[in-house]
């Protein structure tokens, strides 16, 4: 077999080939673990949100205004982020964007007023929307010269990461105080930074020549003007599939808990079930993106998803709509890596930037657009939406599919 893919590779044009290059398994490696940090740091940030907000003495809203400025920092940085991509390179700019990360993260703990830590979460937002252009933005790159379709597993590394920081976070929460836990992950991104960076530097970013650049003034027809299209249509996909996840995470424990009757457990149990089933389902991304093709697994997810949300959202028993987060975790799991991804075969870096900024409008988008559904008719009703646009995203998708023109290997 090895012997047959050197044999394709020599062909032009020979789609499906996997390369043997030692360099790209250890490119593969160090993306990898760009993507398993960034879901840790943030993770173990998230759990510290409750101490760091009876320690800055701020209230729901002040604290929710606070919180934006991730959000605020993120949404800025990101379309910078693609524009240093094209000057310095992907990999110097996710080397950057990750120290930038795990330095920032000590700081939330510092602040003393919820304006101190509005403006400290801007640098952190900052920090983690440009890593997540770049590392998206040099995954893409490797895909191209892998050529397979492997973004799911990067985006599964992520949520793996994430389920790491989080578990770590409760077991250390009551015996650590913020300052010295979130020091303590800065040192780990640190370290995490310096290994996996010593692999991007060493290597540059492959060369994907099919790939057409979109430049940045010129004519909105032809070619570039199909990839800025495209990019848009696929971060619209994004931002559908990451509404429902910004959704999950903050309203679906109660719904269970307020409009089930479930106690403190089952209730919990909702988003981890959610979780689990969407890092099952990216751990699985590759080969479904390989078998049926990126069309079809953005059809079937955002199919899979409008299900498993009506199921989640209308289900009369605590238990059954556990199931159905379950089932709307697997739709939803590999919608917003295989749209980055196409969003970065249409338009590089910028592309990558665009969608990602898109997309993660959608996460922004999500949970105050359920509050205010939630309080004008019912919660249920409200989560129906998710099961919406998870239709929408698939109905793009459909109308799309003829656009999506390198999926299978």
């Amino acid at each position: 077999m090895p012997t047959l893919n050197k044999i394709r590779t020599a062909f032009a044009g020979g789609r499906g080939c996997v390369p043997t290059d030692p360099r790209l398994a250890r490119l593969r490696i160090a993306i990898t673990a760009f993507f398993a940090m960034d879901g840790f740091l943030f993770a173990g940030w998230v759990v510290r949100i409750p101490a760091i907000k009876a320690q800055t003495g701020a209230d729901a809203g002040a604290l929710g205004l606070a919180l934006l400025g991730v959000s605020a920092g993120a949404v800025a940085f990101m379309m910078i982020t693609g524009r240093l991509c094209r000057r310095f390179g992907s990999h110097a700019v996710t080397t950057a964007s990750a120290a930038a990360l795990a330095l920032s993260i000590v700081l939330p703990p510092l602040t003393h007023s919820a304006t101190a830590l509005g403006l400290v979460l801007l640098v952190f937002g900052a920090a983690y929307g440009s890593l997540n252009v770049a590392m998206n933005s040099a995954a893409v790159d490797l895909i191209g010269a892998l050529r397979r379709p492997v973004m799911p597993s990067f985006h599964a590394a992520f949520s793996l990461g994430g389920m790491l920081g989080a578990g770590l976070g409760a077991l250390i929460a009551g015996s650590l105080s913020p300052t010295v836990h979130l020091l303590l992950l800065a040192v780990i991104g640190l370290l995490v930074t310096a290994v996996a960076g010593r692999s991007l530097r060493a290597h540059p970013a492959p060369v994907v020549p099919e790939r057409l650049p979109v430049p940045a003034d010129g004519p909105r027809t032809g070619p570039a003007g199909r990839g800025r299209r495209l990019v848009l249509v696929f971060g619209l996909i994004a931002l559908c599939t990451a509404y429902g996840e910004g959704a999950m995470a903050d309203w679906g424990a109660l719904h269970l808990s307020q409009d089930l009757a479930a106690g403190p457990g089952p209730a919990a149990a909702g988003y981890a079930v959610f979780a689990l089933a969407m890092t099952a389902g990216r751990l699985s991304g590759t080969a479904v993106v390989q078998r049926f093709g990126p069309a079809r697994a953005l059809i079937a997810g955002g199919t899979t998803a409008t299900a498993g949300m009506l199921l989640g959202a209308l289900a009369p028993t605590a238990w059954a709509a556990c199931l159905g987060f379950a089932v709307a975790g697997l739709g939803l799991a590999n919608i917003f890596p295989i749209a980055i991804a196409r969003a970065g075969e249409a338009g590089g870096p910028d592309g990558v930037a665009a969608a990602s900024t898109v997309g993660y409008g959608g996460m922004l988008l999500g949970p105050p657009v359920i509050g205010f559904l939630a309080e004008a008719y019912t919660l249920p009703t409200a989560l129906t939406t998710v099961a919406l646009l998870a239709a929408l995203a698939a109905g793009i998708a459909y109308a799309t599919r003829r656009a999506h023109h390198t999926g299978r290997t």
